[in-house]
């Protein structure tokens, strides 16, 4: 959810350098910011509502510093508020935390410190109060870790003291790295924030804090025992995670689906071997994802009953703790994950891993949580994306699931060269013209708030997909339907001009969700057909290239698109979205 970034090294402008860092965080979170240093013995911040990409950094010039911290909040325990903004304080103004996660036991630990000496409404203040109570008996790192011992729920922490010229930061549950550079020192939720300066990375991991103080001392926060870090050196480019001549990241993200599909399928024969044999051998295989990654299980399922006549089973992440009465050593669980670090997937893997199941992953970011606690992990390898709609990541991902679909019944090679095909045409339809007709689409229907996507067998989770794609961006109310479902209730949602779009693959469900659209169309439905072949019952015919049992890959792209400009003609940023971040970190 929120990102943090602190710096401690041998530069004078550490507050300009947080900010910046901050601003390539601000998909994780754009309700408010603040930031914090040291000077001459007393805090400077500054604290305000908005985005901080808004932040002007003339107003920080003038602080010459080389230790510095900030925070930029996805609300979620006090209003949007300049108060409610981190950093926060112990009453002395002595002590700064920002935090991101959730303490669970706040409510206790403020009524214990007096709840009057509290200024915001945030879970966040405890922690600064506690470390002020345990600071009159305790060295400050000391205090510290005492604190955090008491803390419950899932946290990242970065703590700064007066006079003290060093950051103390500690992990449960939410992501937090350590960046390593010459003579510098790097803490960030997410690897892009400090990308330009240094390629080599310490992954804190749960239960673990580290003291940043001319050098790096890892400690177990159970014991306070030190604890020895492997540096991990990053394969990433710092203009990966630019927007450069894109007005959005999510225009960028979608267009570069034609590279990010040849290199999701470039992976080690063995290991996509390795994976398929797992699945097969298992008694009792679930697929679990959260929001798009969810689709995109659903997709899977499809992919392995058609192409390998395997029967395998999909569950959200936030529901996947129920199905442990099934589970047994010789399940396996099947988790994907853009960010690496949703927390709903911690806790499903946290549940197979209770009855003994094994857990394999596929994640865009190699280190993660989720990476690091699989039995075995697949990188996506489609770099970083930063807008909070996935899109580059969700082909990604639906690209490895079919390939492993096909290793499964020897025809791995087969699979590739589908998949190789699948890039080839998406870089054709991905051109000038294709985006302008989308465009032209989107400003037809910008203007309804309701739209309704029907889809069927394998595209039925594209139709669902869809939905979430358009409902984050837009904000138009869409809901995704299976297309036979439609005369069972939904069909009575329909009136003259209703937008509603018709997935349609030529495969053998064709004719089916044909005469499903042919039902909407004679209610007075507005029908936007996606489909490689045009059709009677389409007002709006976008033509999409045929690729068989891969036809989610292509189908979803143009709906990515519709989505986006729909929300650029209403006016809106799709990169942040309100309400949501990029990666959720809380229940």
């Amino acid at each position: 959810m929120c990102g943090i970034f602190g710096y401690l090294g041998k530069r004078d402008d550490a507050l300009e350098l947080v900010i910046k860092g901050l601003q390539k965080l601000e998909y994780r979170g754009y309700d408010s910011w603040g930031v914090t240093t040291d000077l001459d013995g007393e805090l400077f911040v500054e604290k305000k509502v908005g985005k901080i990409s808004e932040a002007n950094l003339d107003d920080f010039k003038d602080k010459k510093t080389g230790l510095a911290m900030g925070h930029t909040r996805w609300a979620t325990h006090g209003g949007v508020t300049d108060v409610n903004s981190h950093p926060h304080f112990d009453p002395e103004r002595q002590i700064a935390v920002v935090h991101n996660g959730i303490i669970e036991n706040y409510q206790e630990l403020r009524d214990e410190l007096g709840k009057e000496n509290f200024v915001s409404e945030t879970d966040t203040e405890v922690i600064a109060h506690l470390i002020a109570k345990y600071r009159k008996e305790l060295p400050f790192k000391e205090a510290v870790l005492k604190t955090i011992q008491r803390l419950e729920g899932r946290y990242a922490i970065v703590v700064m003291n007066v006079g003290e010229n060093y950051l103390i930061a500690a992990r449960r549950g939410s992501p937090l790295i350590v960046g390593i550079g010459d003579g510098e020192y790097f803490l960030a939720s997410d690897i892009p924030a400090f990308l330009e300066y240094t390629q080599d990375v310490n992954y804190l991991d749960d239960n673990e804090m580290v003291i940043v103080d001319g050098g790096v001392e890892f400690l177990n926060l159970e014991t306070g025992d030190p604890i020895d870090k492997r540096l991990v050196n990053i394969d990433w480019q710092a203009e990966s995670a630019e927007k450069g001549e894109y007005d959005h990241f999510m225009l960028k993200e979608i267009m570069e689906q034609k590279e990010t599909i040849h290199r999701a399928i470039n992976q080690d024969t063995d290991e996509i071997m390795h994976i398929a044999q797992q699945i097969k051998s298992s008694r009792g295989c679930f697929l679990s994802g959260c929001g798009t990654a969810g689709k995109v299980c659903m997709a899977g399922e499809y992919f392995f009953s058609m192409i390998a006549h395997r029967h395998v089973n999909f569950a959200p992440s936030s529901e996947f703790p129920i199905y442990h009465h099934f589970l047994r050593p010789e399940s396996l669980l099947v988790v994907i994950s853009q960010s690496g670090e949703t927390a709903d997937v911690l806790e499903a893997m946290e549940a197979a891993k209770s009855k003994g199941s094994k857990v394999l992953s596929l994640v865009n970011v190699e280190g993660s949580t989720i990476a690091r606690q699989s039995d075995f992990s697949l990188h996506i390898k489609a770099g970083p994306e930063k807008a909070v709609a996935s899109t580059k990541a969700a082909t990604s991902q639906m690209a490895l699931l079919l390939l492993i679909a096909t290793a499964m019944i020897g025809e791995l090679q087969e699979g590739r060269r589908l998949l190789a095909e699948v890039a080839s045409k998406i870089n054709d339809i991905l051109n000038p013209r294709f985006l302008t007709y989308i465009k032209s689409v989107a400003e037809a229907i910008k203007d309804h708030e309701n739209c309704y996507i029907i889809g069927k067998a394998e595209n039925y989770p594209m139709a669902l997909e869809a939905a979430i794609k358009i409902q984050e961006v837009s904000y138009i109310h869409a809901e995704g339907f299976a297309a036979g479902e439609l005369k069972h209730g939904p069909i009575a949602l329909i009136t003259e001009g209703t937008p509603c779009i018709s997935i349609v693959a030529n495969d053998e469900v064709k004719q089916d969700i044909i005469s499903n659209t042919m039902e909407l169309k004679a209610r007075g439905a507005y029908i936007i057909g996606i489909s490689p072949e045009n059709n009677e019952a389409f007002d709006e015919w976008i033509k999409v290239p045929d690729v068989g049992v891969a036809s989610p890959l292509v189908n979803i792209i143009p709906i990515q698109l519709l989505a986006y400009y729909i929300a650029v003609l209403r006016g809106l940023d799709p990169d942040m979205p309100r309400n949501l971040a990029k990666s959720v970190t809380v229940k």
